[in-house]
């Protein structure tokens, strides 16, 4: 059967519902192709599930932490009733998208997996085909298992398998210290999991010098990290033997988390004409997800650009209307770049980051060791850096490590996106004391060196909390 449309889009995930929700109100019609449409990736094994398993870390480890406050207790962890309760209201989530994609109109979803057979055709693996004017990949990513783990058999976990486990495992070896394999890492050492981390870099979570070296710092306190190593893996019958560096030590459990490149196999994408990177991703165009000069258009997780929910949201935006306006493609100014960890502290990047000694830029620092609220919350560990133009004083970038960061960083992220300068934000009400008003310290480090006035009723004070 052959099925004729405007835009065909390949993948229901958070990009792929968006490009064809646009790709219909821009008057397109429309074909949503998908092998499951189990609901998005953020839904059902990324974003959803491990803020709950984080949150049932954080439980513990405030009851378990609370003796520095004078207040005692010990949990007792139900590993059962945390996994269970993860499960089920990661189901509802993911039902939630489910419900939105069978309202969708009728004859717009095609339950299949699509091959390029040129640019503008698709064969499917029911037999079918499909004609459009224009195509969007929206394909996501999948997590990557580098062949020495996989010996591990039903004893290695990706992020798309951890959160089926029955129970807590008794030690989890994770391979990773990207977002992913430190948000999970420490949210199992919490609930009384024994942890320890490996990974063949020397960054956390993405952060530069010194943030990253804070984080370090933060994350030591609660299990090991083994940076700089590529652990040998040997398979017994007690569990998982990882060996580095002449130690060794045996995990129940191990979990791969050594990232998720996009998902383009099968996709036949030789057959587009298309120009590929060496890692198979068509080259494109960010401002408008244009692949060359074709009517094929990607986004989300599939181009590997910037692998978070809110870019796929507005990448598959703007795939959407200019698949539906091809060959009329219009370039979309993009929102600032906004990254955050959920580890705690927080981590998070802002904006665009400086290289080491740009002359252009200047950076203002506020220490999260040493802030009020941080010391009453008893959660006084942190860096903040805020980075602004040495011409005029505008906010470019920030990263931190702070309790409350993800906060931190969305203020910075709408000061930047509202191109505001360092004094304009000291403008701004700070209320005492917060972890906000710490940020003060850093912006007016940034006046100073730009030479831009402070407010006339902060220059001489060190207010409470700073």
């Amino acid at each position: 059967m052959l099925h004729d449309c405007d835009v065909a889009v390949i993948g229901a995930g958070t990009a792929g519902l968006s490009a064809e929700s646009h790709a219909r109100k821009n008057g397109a019609r429309t074909l949503l192709i998908d092998p499951d449409f189990k609901g998005t990736t953020c839904a059902h094994d990324g974003c959803m599930p491990s803020k709950l398993l984080i949150a049932a870390a954080e439980a513990a480890h405030v009851a378990r932490s609370s003796g520095a406050l004078g207040v005692y207790a010990e949990p007792r962890i139900d590993g059962p009733a945390v996994m269970d309760r993860v499960r089920h209201l990661r189901d509802g989530f993911a039902g939630g998208v489910r419900k939105t994609i069978a309202e969708l109109p009728d004859g717009v979803t095609l339950k299949a997996r699509a091959a390029f057979t040129a640019p503008g055709e698709l064969a499917l693996d029911t037999g079918d085909r499909v004609r459009a004017k224009a195509v969007v990949i929206a394909t996501g990513s999948a997590p990557f298992v580098p062949p020495p783990y996989r010996v591990a058999g039903d004893r290695l976990l990706t992020n798309e398998s951890v959160f089926e486990l029955e129970d807590l495992p008794e030690s989890l070896g994770v391979i990773g210290a990207g977002i992913i394999g430190l948000e999970l890492a420490q949210a199992f050492a919490r609930l009384g999991v024994r942890v320890a981390v490996f990974d063949a870099a020397t960054s956390y979570a993405g952060l530069p010098e010194p943030t990253g070296a804070v984080l370090r710092d933060a994350l030591e306190r609660e299990f090991p990290l083994h940076m700089g190593v590529k652990p040998e893996v040997t398979l017994e019958a007690g569990g998982v033997r990882l060996g580095w560096n002449g130690q060794s030590a045996v995990f129940e459990k191990i979990l791969v988390a050594t990232g998720r490149p996009p998902n383009l196999d099968g996709l036949a994408l030789e057959n587009t004409g298309l120009t590929l990177t060496e890692k198979g991703v068509p080259l494109f165009d960010p401002d408008t997800q244009q692949c060359g000069d074709q009517p094929i258009f990607i986004a989300g997780d599939a181009n590997g650009a910037r692998p978070l929910l809110h870019e796929a949201s507005a990448e598959g935006t703007i795939a959407g209307r200019n698949a539906a306006r091809f060959p009329e493609v219009a370039a979309r100014r993009r929102k600032v770049a906004l990254a955050v960890t959920f580890t705690r502290p927080d981590c998070a990047t802002v904006g665009v980051l400086p290289e080491e000694g740009d002359p252009e830029t200047v950076t203002g620092t506020a220490d999260y060791g040493d802030q009020g609220r941080a010391r009453v919350m008893n959660e006084a560990h942190g860096l903040l850096r805020i980075h602004a133009r040495r011409c005029d004083g505008r906010l470019s970038g920030a990263d931190l490590v702070a309790p409350g960061g993800e906060h931190l960083a969305h203020l910075l992220a709408w000061a930047i996106e509202c191109g505001m300068s360092a004094g304009q934000v000291l403008e701004m009400p700070f209320y005492h004391p917060t972890l906000e008003e710490g940020m003060r310290g850093a912006l007016r480090e940034v006046c100073r060196k730009v030479g831009e006035p402070t407010p006339w009723h902060r220059k001489d004070l060190r207010d409470p909390g700073d």
